[in-house]
């Protein structure tokens, strides 16, 4: 596969990629379509995430270390 012999072992991206390919049913199209589906619904989640913290710390809901040092 792709120059590796079968000694090697298999990297994370390459196992992650067989997954893909094998719930595809062996279709690259199909788990190339899934990856991307995956990635996207990945990111959304990421960014409401951001989005909910963002608005905790704009309400006054994030607590922080008191400040050290002496700041006159």
């Amino acid at each position: 596969m792709h120059g590796r012999t079968a000694d090697q072992p298999l990297i994370e991206a390459e196992q992650i990629a067989r997954a893909y390919a094998a719930a595809a049913r062996n279709d690259p199209w199909a788990a190339l379509v899934q990856v991307i589906a995956d990635a996207l619904a990945d990111m959304d989640e990421a960014e409401r995430r951001s989005e909910q913290r963002d608005r905790l710390i704009s309400r006054g809901y994030a607590r922080s270390a008191p400040p050290t040092g002496d700041h006159r």
